[in-house]
């Protein structure tokens, strides 16, 4: 009889691992196992133990969970009393020097627990298992060997001493598919946990014979992840390990480090930042790299800094969940300080608010002690805060320093507005992970698109130029507002799941927010819903009153009264306290940031149902229970992909996707902000003049100014508004400078023809005529809120499939200007590269782009001409796996549409009936249904599945 092919696979796995440098050692089970143990700790260790004193160490080595052994394996220390009242030390892994250690390889080791289990291929490392490999034939689901796993924890690995329970890392693999994953032991796991191998530019690596097992499973390799790149969850009680993207970049980190360790004054180009798209793991990978460069002896702090207080707390969480007591959260700047000059606290987590007051004015002199010592900053989220007068400060004071900046959307060359951008900050970049390369390895979710129309003309409407237009009074409309929450109302409970998901919404502004509130919160008192809706914004102690009126449900009082922003707040506030009993309010920053952190929760945790923001919660806020987003909001590029990936955690096989609601027309702009963040080539950086062009320039532009309005008090003879606009436009011009300039350490307000107090003064004069103007301008705009109709209509979906390939190749085929075309060529390579839902599609995309698309002169053709080659191909590959598989047309067809329609994979037995002639032999039944039901998947994943929006 012939060999199975997951037994010679199995073999050729064991060839190649000895090959890397694997003893390959016989044994048959756990009593074996035990006595290979002892030669190997006796080798370690250089030590020869009695049976007794073996004993000793078997005891040691059978206690506690999994998670507790992880902890015992890396202990640098063990402890017995030898035969003769000696002390005696040992370790059971060498994690300093991981490639100093003992590397064996076994198979077929048999364990009997609840049922006898045999395991495929097994890692030994110093005796003790740490990496199991369960195989499957070629053609299988790997999903299978995962499964096995699952049952193998609940009936084996936990029998006799314990030994399974100190693996480490599980590799499942059928071949030609390969992935990894940490020993989550009474966890429950689910199989998207599991990770793919890849190199540096995120090539999976998925044979397991060659390059798998060549690069993860290479001694030295396989004993740095356990050892250093695998995470003790001190919260959860669970091992994580690390995706090799985070790898990359904290290996990239260190060795910038380390090629750096005489820094003799700040230099950028010994920086770096990480582009790592939003979702995919920043905060493990930035404790991690934290972790591992505090234990380098001439680092004497790790500083990570974040731009706002609650994610000073939740990065302190997040750390201290993954190892309790390990960094020190600063409570004040006071508190700071004194961490700072503390030797013993060797990882700080602090807002860059904080980090700034500590080296500015009378705190300098407490800092001087720890200005010259080497340090690394991690910035959290380096695109947003760190473009300020901050980031000069803190190069400026610190002499001895790197800095690293995470971020999942850069500051490019296209989005930089001008300014300068995350690379001129923070140098090179070091490793790129961008959006589509986490949807291809489903690390976080793709987004499904709906752009709703929120009103129609009329047919009577008098036609007027699009300036003359009041825009501004159309999306403000409470009517269009009315119509929008009706809509949400009648559509929540679907894209939630029927509550088991929750949604935010965010809109234009804070009196955006008070309207959207006050209208879901009449609703809600009629009972035209049931929904939990909180809010919270920001509000300043001396803020105009709002100018529209409020509804007379409110608690502020009756009709036409027009409280202050903060006084409706605490009424909303009031709302939240009622329905969570809660005593939040607003009287002092402290009640604030608990109700801040109390309504983060409930998001968290699914426990209300939308959360309705301006700018809050748009970045930095993670909930995997957040599946959409409403949208009322002008959004663009990093804020755009920044706002919708707060829907794209993963969490089940229940979260497909996330929602994205669009109540403005934000197609091109999506369409944008996606190009440029899958461009792995995209520019970033700018040619950056310097420092002494700007003088020149602001020196020049201040001159003509000041010729305008020689003093501050001149401004107020600006009778007119035409030269109150040259004051507006010439001041504007400076002010963009200024924030040019204030970037550079060498900046100093003495070189500038204006000093700081008469800048600040203009500022003033500035604001106040802009406020003015802008008031006056609005009114001149016309009206047509009595030509248009607020109704809501779907008028496009996006789902990132093949109609979305098609619409884009019509764009392709209708621009002229060679960048458009490029800007539409790349997104649609980068899509076919790493989209999951097109990887079987691509050769024949590809093909129609070559073949077809070059015979096609109108663009209104491309669809019936790629639904007619689509037909044909999808006819000939039907006829060519009946042909082949020797199955009955008709039947098949008849199983295929069962399939599409039950949305169940087909049954082994329903696709032997498909057999035309004489049926399979009882031997080779298996191997063959399993064969065509593969074909059958592959038929129906390429030409049926993702075809439509």
């Amino acid at each position: 009889m012939s060999k199975q092919s997951e037994q010679i696979l199995e073999e050729q796995l064991v060839l190649q691992l000895q090959k890397l440098g694997y003893q390959f050692v016989s044994i048959a089970n756990e009593k074996s196992l035990l006595s290979n143990l002892k030669v190997q700790l006796e080798k370690h260790n250089g030590i020869t133990l009695s049976p007794e004193e073996f004993e000793k160490v078997v005891n040691i080595l059978n206690k506690g969970s999994v998670f507790e052994k992880a902890k015992l394996l890396r202990e640098k220390k063990h402890h017995i009393i030898r035969d003769n009242g000696e002390n005696l030390y040992f370790e059971f892994l060498n994690v300093e020097h991981w490639c100093q250690n003992q590397y064996q390889i076994t198979n077929q080791i048999s364990q009997e627990g609840e049922y006898k289990n045999r395991y495929d291929v097994t890692i030994l490392i110093n005796g003790l298992p740490v990496v199991q490999i369960e195989l499957k034939k070629r053609g299988l689901e790997m999903k299978e060997a995962f499964n096995q796993i699952n049952r193998y924890q609940k009936h084996s690995f936990g029998a006799g001493q314990g030994l399974f329970h100190f693996i480490q890392l599980f590799v499942i693999s059928n071949g030609v598919n390969t992935k990894y994953f940490s020993n989550f032991g009474s966890h429950k796991q689910e199989y998207l946990q599991t990770f793919q191998w890849a190199d540096e530019d995120n090539r999976p690596l998925n044979n397991i014979l060659n390059e798998f097992t060549d690069v993860f499973l290479e001694p030295c390799h396989v004993s740095k992840m356990i050892c250093k790149y695998i995470v003790l969850n001190e919260t959860e009680k669970k091992l994580m390990v690390l995706r090799p993207y985070q790898y990359y970049a904290v290996e990239n980190i260190l060795k910038k480090v380390i090629e750096n360790t005489v820094l003799n004054g700040y230099d950028i180009q010994k920086n770096g930042y990480i582009w790592h798209t939003t979702g995919s793991g920043k905060t493990l990978t930035s404790f991690k790299a934290s972790q591992i460069l505090a234990k380098i002896p001439a680092i004497r702090k790790v500083v990570f800094v974040v731009d706002r207080k609650d994610l000073d707390y939740q990065t302190n969480q997040e750390y201290d969940k993954f190892s309790k007591g390990c960094v020190s959260a600063a409570d004040n700047t006071e508190d700071l300080i004194r961490k700072f000059n503390d030797p013993d606290i060797p990882i700080i987590v602090t807002t860059i608010q904080k980090l700034n007051n500590a080296i500015s004015g009378r705190n300098i002199t407490r800092m001087a002690k720890i200005q010259h010592q080497r340090m690394v900053f991690i910035f959290d989220e380096c695109h947003r805060s760190q473009f300020g007068v901050t980031h000069r400060n803190i190069v400026s004071f610190f002499d001895n320093i790197q800095l690293f900046g995470f971020t999942g959307t850069p500051i490019l060359a296209e989005n930089a507005d001008g300014e300068k951008t995350t690379s001129s900050l923070f140098g090179k970049c070091l490793h790129k992970y961008v959006i589509t390369d986490a949807i291809r390895d489903e690390n976080v979710l793709r987004f499904s698109v709906e752009y709703i129309q929120t009103f129609k003309k009329k047919e009577h409407i008098i036609d007027l130029k699009v300036e003359d237009i009041n825009e501004t009074e159309v999306f403000e409309a409470p009517e269009r507002k009315e119509a929008i929450v009706d809509y949400i109302i009648e559509q929540h409970s679907q894209k939630s799941q029927r509550g088991s998901f929750c949604a935010m919404m965010c809109v234009q502004d804070i009196d955006a927010v008070i309207q959207y509130y006050e209208i879901f919160r009449k609703k809600g008192l009629l009972g035209e819903h049931g929904l939990k809706v909180a809010t919270i914004f920001s509000f300043a102690q001396n803020e105009e009153e709002i100018n529209f009126e409020v509804t007379d449900l409110t608690a502020a009082g009756g009709n036409g009264i027009k409280p202050h922003r903060r006084e409706l707040l605490d009424n909303y506030i009031v709302d939240f306290n009622r329905l969570y009993g809660t005593s939040h309010s607003t009287r002092d920053s402290l009640s604030f940031y608990n109700y801040y952190n109390d309504i983060a929760k409930k998001a968290k945790f699914n426990e209300l149902d939308i959360l309705l923001v301006a700018n809050m919660f748009l970045t930095g806020f993670d909930s995997k229970y957040v599946n959409t987003l409403y949208v009322d909001k002008n959004l663009r590029y990093h804020g755009l992909i920044q706002a919708f990936s707060r829907t794209n955690r993963t969490f089940d096989k229940n979260k497909t996707q996330g929602n994205i609601v669009c109540f403005r027309n934000l197609k091109d702009r999506t369409d944008e902000a996606i190009t440029l963040f899958s461009n792995k080539d995209a520019i970033d950086e700018i040619i950056v003049e310097p420092y002494s062009h700007y003088v020149e320039v602001f020196n020049g532009t201040g001159e003509k100014m000041l010729e305008l309005v020689p003093s501050v008090e001149y401004v107020d003879k600006l009778y007119t508004e035409e030269d109150q606009m040259k004051f507006i436009l010439a001041f504007r011009a400076i002010m963009r400078l200024y924030k040019k300039m204030s970037h550079y350490s060498e900046f100093d307000w003495e070189d500038l023809c204006i000093d700081e107090q008469l800048f600040a003064d203009y500022s003033s004069k500035y604001q106040d005529i802009k406020d003015s103007i802008v008031h006056k301008g609005g009114s001149d705009k016309a009206s047509i809120l009595d030509d248009i109709d607020f109704e809501l209509e779907l008028i496009r979906r996006d789902t990132i499939n093949v109609t979305y390939i098609i619409q884009l190749l019509i764009r392709l085929k209708s621009k002229d200007r060679k960048a458009d075309r490029k800007s539409i060529e790349e997104e649609i390579s980068n899509l076919l590269s790493t989209q999951v839902s097109l990887r079987s599609k691509r050769e024949l995309i590809d093909r129609f782009i070559s073949q077809n698309l070059p015979e096609i002169e109108d663009a209104e053709d491309i669809v019936p001409e790629f639904e007619k080659f689509w037909g044909d191909e999808q006819k000939k590959e039907f006829f060519r796996l009946v042909e082949e598989e020797n199955l009955s047309a008709e039947k098949t067809e008849k199983l295929i549409e069962n399939y599409l329609f039950a949305e169940r994979e087909p049954l082994l037995d329903e696709v032997l009936k498909l057999i035309d002639g004489e049926k399979p032999t009882l031997l080779h039944r298996r191997k063959l249904g399993e064969r065509i039901i593969s074909r059958i998947k592959g038929f129906v994943d390429t030409f049926m599945n993702g075809m439509a929006a």
